[in-house]
């Protein structure tokens, strides 16, 4: 496979110091103020997803820090918002401000799933930006993921191809100042159908040497591929085929992020995983 990744150590335990054992899901790394920040699902063992409503949130000195600090809960789901829970937060830098987009659910149902947004001065107090929810969508739309491409902002997500269910696919949409969104796209495809989990989850897009490739996962029966997410190469980042496979990692919610020097890692973490986990990322010829 084109796309491969190295041993994945786990660099985050959010049980440590608590009575009961705690997990991570669907996660972000961003470094900021002089050290680096996980935001991210958690709740205490077992996975209860619609009881998940605190944005986890722990800072490190390094990408091969291994005493990474739990830290207070940044957001917490506030029904006034209209926040049924707090899934798959994703954070950026831009212009002197931090921007993380998030899931917030529906307390209408999962053809009207909320995506909101924050801004921060300093990746520790957060304020909700008045123009939520940035986005509606269905069956459960969640997992937001941001890069800049040409002059747009683009922010993908999974979804169905209908808010009451169909083929789950990637979607996006594009905006000029992070908080307005429109011109929304399918970019992904795939041929099953369904609702809740599927194979489309936690897309994250990476730019190298001229390509794009859509990370998303876990294809196959939910539970027992739990830890598989397959890579997808494109000339466009605004298609990709099913067809054009280029990696299969062991890993769930996959993140990629870059530490210092420009080394590419991959994370994995989820439900009864004991944390995150951090692998070197490899982009084979």
């Amino acid at each position: 496979m084109k796309v491969t990744a190295g041993e994945f150590e786990r660099f985050y335990d959010p049980s440590a110091g608590e009575a009961e054992p705690w997990y991570i899901n669907d996660h972000c790394l961003i470094r900021g103020e002089g050290k680096w920040h996980l935001f991210g699902i958690t709740h205490q063992e077992p996975h209860k997803p619609l009881e998940e409503i605190h944005c986890a949130h722990a800072v490190g000195s390094s990408l091969a820090d291994r005493c990474w600090k739990k830290m207070p809960y940044p957001i917490t789901a506030d029904p006034t918002y209209g926040e049924a829970h707090f899934w798959a937060p994703h954070v950026l830098a831009h212009d002197g401000l931090y921007y993380m987009f998030w899931c917030a659910g529906s307390l209408t149902g999962h053809d009207t799933y909320r995506i909101h947004a924050a801004t921060s001065p300093d990746l520790e107090t957060w304020t909700r930006i008045a123009e939520n929810p940035i986005i509606i969508d269905g069956y459960d739309a969640r997992d937001p993921m941001v890069m800049r491409i040409g002059s747009k902002w683009v922010l993908y997500y999974t979804a169905n191809a209908a808010p009451t269910g169909g083929n789950h696919i990637v979607a996006c949409v594009e905006s000029d100042d992070l908080i307005h969104w429109s011109n929304k796209r399918t970019v992904f495809t795939d041929p099953t159908t369904g609702t809740y989990g599927g194979p489309t989850e936690s897309p994250f897009v990476v730019q190298k040497d001229g390509k794009y490739y859509l990370f998303i996962g876990p294809r196959g029966d939910y539970f027992a591929d739990y830890n598989k997410t397959e890579v997808f190469e494109s000339d466009n980042p605004f298609s990709f085929s099913v067809e054009n496979l280029v990696g299969c990692i062991p890993a769930h919610a996959a993140e990629v992020v870059a530490d210092e020097d420009g080394q590419l890692y991959i994370t994995r973490a989820g439900w009864g995983e004991g944390g995150v986990y951090l692998a070197p990322l490899y982009f084979n010829p």
